[in-house]
């Protein structure tokens, strides 16, 4: 398995923690955890970039131009806040199995339509498995909830949403933005557009001990460490791929959700479980080399990746999403 694909399963098992996080910690308005995480992760996020360039690691380029960062900022706000509102109106079941299981396909529409991705069969079959597994997976964990068609399409935005930050990130990198200054710029803007939900909604759970640490932790770990690790991997992957590999977040807070908070999935979770595990691997493994002697190097490159790396270069288009 390439660094790249590491880093983003490793990203994407950061963010299955965050369900179990909340189940133990206090209850708080979902809205407000979800604006408070961006905000404190984009501060990380900010301060990384800022040692980072001080200590002449990287540059604070963003690549990609303004429109590319306004775009990225507001799909992050747009996938946090429409997908806590789906899960309030349809359930997290279907709330979860819709945005998450549409994120991969959103994604390599988007990437094939706005950058001129490929899409191999290797990704497709890999999706297939992966986004199969989700619904056994939600749905054979016990979660209820009606079907609500403005939820679904609450979902469907969040799904979308979270699939025209993939894209839009990976054109700011291929642009030839730093990650940790991409991720710095894309969660500032994001977090300003979500700092009025903190007064729209309950937000006084926030400032006490138990608040405090939840929202902390989930600023720290499952956003600012891990949306690093995932531009990392991103910079070397295409946007559709990376979409389908972290669909590992859903495995992870199954497994935490046996784990810590005592939960008995049935058998229809544990073969949605299997499924995932299977879409993940067919992406993680690469194929043999072809026999038509090709380094081992421009191998290793997705058909999406910068044309510096071995791939064709993309094409000069403003409005990705």
């Amino acid at each position: 398995m390439s660094g790249a694909r590491t880093q983003i399963l490793l990203a994407a098992v950061l963010f299955g923690t965050t369900g179990a996080a909340q189940a133990l910690g206090p209850e708080l308005d979902p809205l407000a955890v979800g604006a408070s995480r961006i905000v404190i992760g984009g501060a990380l996020l900010a301060l990384i970039a800022v040692v980072a360039a001080a200590t002449g690691r990287i540059r604070l380029r963003t690549g990609g131009g303004p429109r590319a960062l306004l775009l990225a900022g507001a799909c992050v706000a747009v996938y946090q806040a429409t997908f806590f509102a789906a899960v309030a109106d349809t359930g997290v079941a279907v709330g979860t199995v819709v945005a998450i299981g549409s994120g991969p396909a959103f994604a390599g529409l988007f990437a094939s339509i706005f950058t001129g991705e490929r899409l191999e069969r290797r990704w497709a079959a890999a999706t297939a498995l992966a986004c199969s597994g989700v619904v056994l997976l939600v749905m054979g964990g016990g979660a209820g909830g009606g079907v609500s068609a403005p939820g679904v399409g609450l979902a469907l935005i969040s799904g979308a949403g979270y699939a025209g930050y993939a894209v839009a990130s990976k054109r700011m990198l291929v642009a030839g933005g730093a990650p940790e200054a991409v991720m710095a710029a894309v969660f500032g803007v994001g977090a300003l557009l979500m700092l009025p939900l903190l007064a729209l909604v309950p937000a006084g759970g926030l400032v006490t001990p138990g608040g405090l640490t939840l929202v902390l932790y989930l600023g720290a770990v499952p956003t600012a460490l891990a949306y690093l690790l995932f531009a990392r991997g991103l910079e070397r992957t295409g946007a559709s791929e990376t979409a389908t590999l972290t669909l590992a977040e859903p495995l992870t807070a199954a497994a935490l959700g046996v784990i810590a908070l005592g939960e008995r999935p049935g058998l229809a979770a544990a073969a949605g479980a299997a499924l995932v595990m299977g879409g993940l691997a067919v992406l993680a493994v690469r194929p043999a080399k072809r026999a038509d002697g090709a380094a081992c190097g421009a191998a290793a490159v997705p058909r999406g990746a910068p044309a510096s790396a071995g791939a064709r270069p993309l094409p000069a288009v403003e409005g990705r999403a």
